[in-house]
């Protein structure tokens, strides 16, 4: 049983089983939630953003044990930097799982993937037994969303609920790591230097290198 508690966490978990959105904080700014099984649920998040149907949605995971939920195979270099850096602020890019709605993965074979650093979005999946959709909230390319005022202002009534828990810590994104191919990949250098990430897998393919 979850040590956890906030008075919205069951009011959201009704929201996503009905394939509402809910916005909530992480370690990095407030997200934009929906069940990332439901299709339904996934076009909303990408019509409350105004986001090209062509751009893939990162996933939220409650703990690096869902991953066999989203990816097709969990090769043993996925397995190290999730038990190095998860939950916090590293986002893995896997081969995905026939599970997943194409409209998460763009239409593409890969998805991306964390386990956030917050109780809030990881008790929200816990009790909804799902992943969910890891995007900001925010109208794509506004500002990043900090705080429950800066989420409501820019997407309004798009969403079913917003989770309050004050402000965010700060607008860095997450480090993204694909590890789908022979050798992994660094696709963005964010909240965690590639130089930390390295020691534990080794030398990463510069983005221009990573097809």
């Amino acid at each position: 049983m979850s040590l956890f508690h906030h008075p919205d966490i069951e009011r959201g978990v009704e929201v996503l089983r009905r394939g509402g959105l809910v916005a909530y904080p992480t370690d990095t700014l407030y997200g934009l939630g929906a069940n990332a099984f439901n299709e339904k649920a996934v076009d909303r998040v990408y019509q409350a953003k105004c986001r090209p149907p062509q751009k893939a949605i990162p996933l939220l995971l409650a703990s690096a044990d869902d991953l066999h939920l989203v990816a097709e195979e969990i090769p043993d270099i996925a397995q190290r930097l999730a038990s190095s850096f998860w939950p916090g602020a590293l986002t893995l890019i896997l081969k995905s799982s026939s599970r997943i709605p194409r409209v998460v993965t763009g239409r593409g074979d890969k998805v991306a993937v964390r386990v956030p650093d917050h109780p809030v979005p990881r008790e929200l999946m816990a009790q909804l037994g799902a992943p969910i959709t890891g995007t900001s909230a925010n109208v794509s390319g506004g500002p990043s969303p900090l705080s429950a005022d800066l989420v409501l202002e820019q997407l309004g009534e798009m969403v079913d609920l917003i989770i309050d828990c004050g402000p965010c810590p700060g607008d860095q994104p997450s480090t993204v790591v694909d590890v789908s191919g022979e050798r992994p990949g660094l696709i963005r250098e964010g909240a965690i230097p590639k130089e930390v990430v390295e020691e534990v897998c080794g030398a990463l393919i510069e983005p221009n290198s990573v097809a």
